[in-house]
């Protein structure tokens, strides 16, 4: 359930469990496996993921588990990192952390009939992947698959890595064992492993097809990718869209590469499943394939988390080129270092690794030409440069291509090469640069920019300083009252808002748990909070800083009187009164400096 300003989001697990899973987890090896991270000073930066960057502007405190972008002004700790980057919710992110750092979770009474939807379509399609892997190893009908597989030259090892299956060709055997195993029909549905028929009768989706389980970055399994061994249909059939199921936002085999991805700084994008494994078996397990669809920019904004360089390995064919070119037509991460992968005609990296030509792939890939060049090159190969009008029509196309790079060396650089080719001068070439450059402009839709730098006043300044002694629940705060009337910053006032019950909760000088607060419905003031945690300076004595706010108040409320005793005439009650009131006002504020 999502949480208001000034309240906890409320989470069937005790607070201890969530401490030690905070305990046991690594803020950076957290990071490290969705993005780039480089180590400066106490802190760490990174290259934020929610938002396109050159320059790290991602601050990581693995001391006390908190990150904050100074770009876009994400932030947070742990839990909010796995919730951003994972799209769960708080519960889900807590049993995943717990998972991942061993930590037995104690389940309030009925919890069990509570757990996410999202567990139960995971849990189901973890079932499927156990039942088409046992038909492919045991099965009499999988003899056909098992062939099929050893002539790839997969054992029961490689089977296992990968999770390999067949699907029998009943018409509702899985779904019969999963019934049995106690899972409805809606699940079945819901995670698109059957459907119902025209007579109303719960059939499998995948019949008589080599099963090639897909997993999402945290390692779970939510979709397939299925290969047709015989009969009519199409050759490859994927699950369809599903809450857990997002073919824009998979690549296959990402799960198992994004470690070593990081490690190379290179991950490399081919066609097929087969193409994904040979790569992994032959030693180079960077590989990723789309599922079921083309390469997109969802899937380019992953990859960036993870490396600088993105190759494209797909056939020398017609089709591989067009693969290739497609990949051109996305909006590219400027960040992003795009390259072609030029294999032989008609063999794939399955094919090249099958017939032993490891060495000859690994070549091609360390020889990738800049998808840029690859582009232009095809561009200007598509026409008659021996033809005025053709060498028109090429500098243009060519032109439109290179405009996409807003690095002007690059601009000019690949003028020069289009001049020589074509032999128009380099000066008209430039020219169409530029204009479809403009073209491009107006089209495109201006790119997100960093927060702009808010101007704060000194009374500000005292009250962000606050909200940091809140932070470190500073144990001098136990003996000053804290009011949100301090607060003349509304975002501020906010912030308190959700601090306070947190460390109401908390002993005084422990470092309260922010875990609650990072995801809630006040996503700005939880953002400023994580910023303000971050903060590396020594902190301010508290009675100072409250002493100051309470003057400050003093103040307003002195000008704000004065302004009204103007306004009344002299010698009616009303002006008695408040003019007795400024007087101990102005008293008071006398008191209170008189302690600086």
């Amino acid at each position: 359930m999502s949480s208001g300003p000034g309240t906890l989001r409320l989470v069937a697990y005790p607070r201890e469990d969530i401490e030690r899973i905070r305990d046991k987890t690594d803020l950076v090896e957290l990071a490290s496996e969705v993005t780039k991270v480089k180590r400066s000073g106490r802190n760490v930066m990174a290259v934020c993921p929610f938002h396109q960057e050159k320059t790290p502007s991602l601050s990581l405190d693995p001391a006390r588990g908190l990150y904050h972008c100074f770009g876009c002004g994400k932030g947070g700790d742990i839990f909010a990192w796995v919730q951003e980057t994972q799209n769960l919710d708080f519960r889900e992110a807590i049993e995943l952390l717990a998972r991942r750092a061993g930590v037995t979770l104690t389940e309030t009474p009925g919890e069990a009939k509570r757990r996410g939807r999202r567990d139960e379509l995971v849990r189901a399609t973890e079932a499927a992947v156990d039942f088409y892997r046992d038909r492919l190893k045991t099965g009499a009908d999988g003899g056909g698959a098992r062939s099929y597989l050893r002539g790839r030259g997969y054992d029961g090892d490689v089977v296992d890595q990968f999770g390999l299956g067949y699907s029998p060709p009943g018409w509702d055997e899985l779904t019969r064992h999963l019934k049995k195993l106690g899972f409805v029909d809606r699940t079945l549905a819901d995670a698109g492993l059957a459907s119902r028929s025209s007579r109303g009768r719960m059939i499998d989706r995948f019949r008589g097809r080599i099963m090639f389980p897909i997993f999402d970055l945290r390692g779970d399994p939510v979709g397939f990718g299925a290969r047709l061994l015989d009969g009519d249909g199409p050759k490859y059939l994927n699950t369809s869209e599903t809450s857990i199921y997002r073919k824009s936002r998979l690549l296959y085999g990402l799960n198992w590469a994004k470690s070593e991805i990081v490690r190379r700084n290179e991950s490399v994008v081919v066609e097929g499943y087969t193409d994904v494994i040979a790569l992994h078996l032959a030693g180079h397990p960077v590989a990723v394939a789309t599922c079921g669809t083309a390469l997109g920019e969802d899937h380019l904004d992953l990859l960036r988390r993870f490396s600088e360089r993105v190759l494209l390995a797909f056939d020398a064919d017609e089709a591989g080129a067009g693969a290739a070119l497609r990949g051109f037509d996305l909006a590219i991460p400027a960040d992003l270092d795009m390259r072609v992968v030029v294999l032989p005609e008609g063999r794939d990296p399955a094919d090249l690794v099958g017939d032993g030509d490891t060495e000859l792939l690994v070549t091609a890939m360390k020889s990738s030409t800049p998808l840029l060049q690859f582009s232009v090159d095809r561009e200007l190969a598509r026409h008659d440069l021996n033809e005025a009008e053709a060498r028109g029509r090429a500098v243009r196309g060519a032109a439109g291509m290179v405009a996409r790079y807003t690095d002007p060396l690059v601009q000019h650089e690949y003028a020069v090469l289009i001049s020589r080719r074509t032999g128009v001068d380099l000066r008209l070439v430039e020219e169409a640069v530029r204009k479809a450059a403009r073209a491009r402009q107006r089209e495109e839709t201006a790119p997100a920019r960093p927060r702009p730098q808010q101007r704060l006043s000194g009374t500000e300044k005292a009250e962000q300083e606050l909200l940091r002694l809140l932070l470190a629940n500073d144990r001098q705060l136990q003996r000053v009252s804290v009011d949100e009337e301090l607060f003349t910053n509304e975002l501020h006032r906010r912030a308190y808002g959700l601090i306070r019950p947190v460390i109401a909760a908390t002993e005084p000088g422990v470092a309260p748990d922010l875990g609650g607060l990072m995801s809630g419905a006040d996503d700005e003031a939880a953002g400023l909070l994580a910023e303000l945690a971050l903060v590396d300076r020594p902190h301010s004595d508290a009675a100072d800083v409250i002493n100051r706010l309470k003057v400050d108040a003093l103040t307003r409320r002195i000008d704000d009187l004065e302004r009204i005793l103007n306004s009344l005439p002299e010698g009616g009650q009303e002006h008695s009164d408040k003019f007795a009131e400024l007087v101990a006002l102005q008293q008071q504020k006398k008191q209170l400096r008189s302690r600086k």
